[in-house]
């Protein structure tokens, strides 16, 4: 591992952690606040959906403005829930090169569904964040929200994305994540926050709260329209 790694002892391999991704927020963000409260050029990005209200706890605890990084998974054919690459605004396409020849994906299946999620990405940034221009990171640090990892692409997808933006320091924070996830993003940004570590498969975001439902793009907007964070970049 490049980066540094940080989880919260007494956590590793525990179910229904938290009540919420309030909870979660709050938990990450205590784990967090020594090293950014107030950190000069120091920024919350949120992968949306359900990211958000993670974010949201953090951005208030460490005092720091919060805007999102909109990454998608590239979706398996018939299956919502499983993803053979991801996303993100910059449009670098990350690919599971493994499983996409594994299911044996078509070029003409990869570039329909890169198509879909270019789309969505797009709509996503003008529902969000009212189509403003992405956050110029050059020189700053960026601490990336999420409520969990699984595969991490989604999230390996936001990483390069700001690096490609000039961020000089990238920090993942989420509330759980398997072992191996978890150190594979510590080999591609400078730090990693994890509260409850799975060490063992299967694994499964949903598994480490108590109350756990998909949001909508609605809900997250009125999220971010009554948040008290800062919004943008913190640049005025």
């Amino acid at each position: 591992m490049s980066g540094r790694f940080f989880e919260s002892e007494g956590y590793r391999n525990r179910d229904r952690v938290f009540a919420d991704r309030a909870e979660a927020g709050q938990m990450l963000a205590e784990m967090l606040a020594p090293e950014y409260v107030g950190l000069p050029g120091g920024l919350v990005l949120a992968i949306p959906s359900g990211g958000v209200p993670v974010a949201l706890e953090v951005c208030r605890r460490l005092r720091l403005p919060l805007d999102l990084i909109i990454a998608r998974k590239l979706q398996i054919p018939g299956n919502t829930e499983a993803g053979f690459g991801a996303m993100a605004m910059g449009g670098e396409v990350l690919l599971n090169e493994p499983l996409v020849s594994s299911l044996g994906l078509t070029k003409a299946q990869i570039e329909a569904e890169q198509g879909r999620v270019e789309a969505e990405l797009a709509e996503r940034n003008a529902l969000l964040r009212g189509g403003r221009p992405l956050p110029d990171m050059y020189g700053r640090t960026a601490i990336i929200v999420d409520d969990g990892l699984a595969s991490g692409y989604t999230m390996q997808a936001a990483v390069r994305d700001l690096r490609a933006r000039g961020a000089a320091g990238i920090t993942v924070a989420v509330p759980t994540a398997p072992l191996e996830t978890a150190r594979r993003m510590a080999d591609i940004s400078d730090a990693v926050y994890c509260i409850s570590i799975q060490d063992y498969y299967p694994f499964a975001v949903a598994s480490a709260y108590r109350n756990w439902r998909d949001l909508s793009r609605e809900e997250v907007a009125d999220m971010l329209g009554q948040t008290k964070c800062q919004m943008g970049d913190g640049k005025g």
